[in-house]
């Protein structure tokens, strides 16, 4: 299968090399000044022991001229529309699309645009950033991916792509349950993010405080939000949670922490606010989340007005 990344960053650089590196046939759709980059270094992947160059396949936006079987999508929630508009030329009539962003709010758009019988459901852990020379830094070991079909996808195309991306360097798992998946990433995600960018901290900073209460009462908030949408996240998967929110001297932050202390655009109303209005309409109550939204808000809006 042909296949086309959305993005070059610290998850679609990551997946994308390994796949290249494993002799499938991978193209990244980039911004010039990313191009620009990735011809002049190559892509690298660097970190926990690791050092990898691959000199990719690279089209820069408005450059497409044919369709893919696979597109992996992995830009943030900030860039979805316009990743949207920049793939659309590659979606032909046996495309399958594979975002890998965090909750659940980006499925309606690529649902809306190309059909949700085109559009997996996708799950990630991945431990990478985007170091000062335009390169992929390890910082953690987690290299996972998990993927399936929500509705209506054709099984043989499913598993064409199960076999293209296993047995590519990484564990490859094609889930019968991905929304079930994605709702407890969400859980994870929407709590931690709550946390640490709310008290502006690291876990373990969070913790010395004495804010561990704090954070696993906004795990119980999520994990209801879930539960009432028809995820339960099980007691052993939201202890689990509750452990790593609450690890003392854990250097544990989100992405959404790092955007907010560098002074970027978060994707704090994607995860935090969908969350927030679900759990209006399911009527569950989410005062802490609710508390960290309207924070990220006046944070966003101030970032507006710049």
């Amino acid at each position: 299968m042909r296949i086309l990344v959305i993005g070059a960053g610290a998850t679609g650089g990551l997946f994308g090399a390994r796949l290249a590196a494993a002799g499938r046939d991978v193209t990244f759709l980039v911004r010039p000044r990313r191009a620009e980059i990735l011809r002049e270094r190559g892509l690298r992947v660097h970190g926990g022991g690791q050092d990898t160059t691959i000199h990719p396949k690279i089209l820069v936006t408005g450059e497409i001229t044919e369709t893919y079987d696979a597109i992996l999508v992995s830009v943030k929630a900030t860039g979805l529309d316009r990743a949207i508009e920049d793939l659309a030329p590659a979606v032909g009539p046996d495309t399958l699309i594979m975002p890998f962003l965090n909750g659940m709010r980006h499925l309606d758009a690529l649902d809306k645009r190309f059909g949700a019988d085109r559009v997996l459901g996708g799950v990630v852990k991945v431990q990478t950033t985007v170091d000062e020379n335009g390169d992929i830094l390890r910082v953690g070991d987690f290299e996972d991916m998990a993927y399936g079909a929500r509705t209506g996808t054709s099984p043989r195309r499913l598993a064409e792509l199960h076999s293209t991306l296993g047995n590519a360097g990484f564990p490859a798992v094609l889930s019968d349950h991905i929304d079930a998946d994605m709702w407890a990433k969400w859980v994870f995600i929407a709590s931690a993010g709550a946390e640490t960018c709310l008290l502006r901290g690291t876990v373990g900073e969070v913790v010395a405080a004495g804010g561990a209460r704090f954070a696993a009462d906004l795990v119980d908030e999520c994990a209801a939000v879930a539960a009432a949408s028809g995820y339960p996240v099980s007691d052993q998967a939201r202890a689990g949670l509750k452990a790593m929110a609450t690890a003392p001297g854990s250097p544990a932050a989100t992405s959404m922490y790092r955007d907010l202390t560098s002074g970027y655009p978060t994707e704090a109303d994607h995860l935090l606010g969908d969350m927030v209005d679900r759990a209006r309409q399911l009527d569950v109550p989410t005062p802490l989340l609710e508390l960290a939204t309207v924070a990220m808000r006046v944070y966003e809006n101030r970032l507006a007005q710049k």
